[in-house]
């Protein structure tokens, strides 16, 4: 669908060639672009989905008819077991979770079993393989610091989460780590920023939301009074990421650690609207401000010093620069 312009930052194309590796959330932002970079670096790739989402850019970019398929719940051991041993799994990227903030705040039950419950389970499921697997991956997130007075963020900042998603996302930080420290599994702990990117069909979310609002001459609708501030990145500078930090795994310094992941350019919510309507040529279009948003952080960025220096990684994209790939996405999607 015309997304790509020019390939993502090659570490060593050979290293994935023939690896069998395993992708949670597959159908979901980063697990698509995930398992398309994986595909296309020569890897054998096992995609765990619970739903099968007919217009996700998974399906309609023809990701998932390069896959393997396997259908079910992050929870499920027995099926998690099967899978990593019937298809000799050596790598994971655990990427499934429910990650939409006001999902979790109606629904903290079934975010607690995705994302607390579908990280044990998953990595009980490797723990029970420790001739196959030799590097995992886990997804966590920035909301896992919760609220703190002193920003930016470092990996050593307190996970303090307080709301259900929050909460969930530190849970199965830690759970990792624990993992980690108590079994030998080889794995590391990323903590991004709020991801953006072509194939975001949660439209609750700003910048989706706001493009595709402006692609109908709609006004964007911005659910808390817009002050909030957050980093906002990349979906192909997150997956160059996760892949330098894979490449590294499980050598010291790297097993068992957390990394921030981000732009360390963070904006407010008027900032991004703005800067959206203003790539789109739709200045006419005046926000509406809701100032609806409770339960939810206020001010949070990282500071990506310690992936700066350890993965010897820092991002390709500016945000002008994702947002133009961005809107052309939704652009040709929606047309479509």
């Amino acid at each position: 669908m015309g997304e790509r312009a020019g390939p993502l930052e090659d570490l060593d194309m050979s290293a994935w060639r023939g690896r069998k590796v395993f992708v949670s959330g597959a159908a979901g932002l980063l697990g698509s672009w995930m398992a398309e970079e994986l595909l296309r670096r020569g890897a054998e790739v096992t995609c765990l989905i619970r739903d099968w989402v007919p217009n996700s850019r998974a399906v309609t970019g023809g990701v998932l008819d390069r896959c393997q398929v396997v259908r079910g719940d992050l929870e499920d051991f027995a099926l998690l077991l099967r899978t990593l041993n019937e298809y000799e799994i050596d790598s994971i990227f655990h990427l499934g979770a429910q990650a939409i903030v006001g999902t979790a705040n109606r629904s903290p039950l079934s975010t607690f079993e995705s994302n607390i419950r579908g990280t044990w389970t998953l990595l009980e499921a490797a723990r029970q393989c420790p001739r196959l697997i030799e590097r995992i991956v886990v997804a966590s997130s920035d909301k896992a610091y919760g609220a703190h007075d002193t920003l930016p963020y470092t990996e050593t900042t307190a996970l303090l989460g307080r709301f259900p998603y929050d909460v969930s996302k530190a849970c199965g930080d830690l759970i990792a780590l624990s993992y980690a420290e108590t079994y030998g599994l080889p794995l590391a702990v990323t903590r991004c920023g709020n991801l953006y990117g072509g194939g975001d069909l949660n439209f609750s979310r700003l910048i989706p939301g706001t493009i595709r609002s402006a692609l109908r001459g709609e006004s964007p609708l911005i659910r808390s009074d817009g002050t909030f501030v957050r980093d906002y990145f990349f979906v192909r500078d997150a997956v160059n990421a996760y892949l330098h930090l894979a490449d590294r795994l499980p050598a010291p310094g790297i097993v068992g650690e957390a990394f921030n992941l981000g732009p360390e350019s963070p904006l407010s919510v008027l900032e991004v609207v703005d800067r959206v309507l203003t790539a789109m040529d739709r200045r006419d279009l005046e926000p509406v401000v809701l100032n609806e948003a409770r339960h939810e952080i206020p001010h949070q960025y990282l500071d990506c010093a310690k992936a700066r220096e350890r993965l010897d990684w820092k991002p390709e994209f500016s945000f002008e620069q994702g947002l133009r790939e961005t809107i052309e996405w939704y652009r040709t999607w929606l047309a479509a």
